[in-house]
């Protein structure tokens, strides 16, 4: 499975269309990014793609409308997650305010979930 690195400008143009909440982390993910809200990621990258997670009502009602494409690897596409229209990544025509709202929206929904707890640290193996 090949994983597509995403461009500075690819990471720049994520930022750009990020919530503007203190709740928000932004961090890397294999070569790309994650957007997290209370440690459960509402957005990513992948490569040029920004994929968000919706409720299923605003899910459907973006891929009906518009465009979008699956998220992830081709062969394994993320469950959950909607990629928004790569012609959304071009400046101009108020795509990165259409993408900023699909954002949005989805931050507003994975907020809704309870907190992701932290995984445990492994117990580290006895020396001999």
């Amino acid at each position: 499975m090949e994983m597509p690195k995403a461009s500075d400008a690819d990471k720049e143009h994520f930022r750009s269309v990020m919530p503007d909440h203190p709740e928000v982390v932004v961090k890397p993910m294999f070569g790309n990014l994650g957007a997290f809200v209370n440690g459960n990621m509402f957005a990513g990258l992948f490569g040029p793609t920004i994929g968000v997670k919706l409720s299923d009502e605003d899910r459907e009602v973006l891929e009906s409308t518009e465009r979008t494409v699956p998220f992830g690897p081709a062969e394994r596409p993320m469950g959950g997650y909607t990629g928004l229209p790569e012609v959304w990544n071009a400046e101009g025509d108020g795509d990165a305010t259409r993408a900023k709202a699909w954002v949005e929206k989805a931050f507003e929904h994975v907020a809704t979930v309870p907190p992701k707890e932290p995984k445990a640290a492994k117990p580290k193996a006895a020396k001999k």
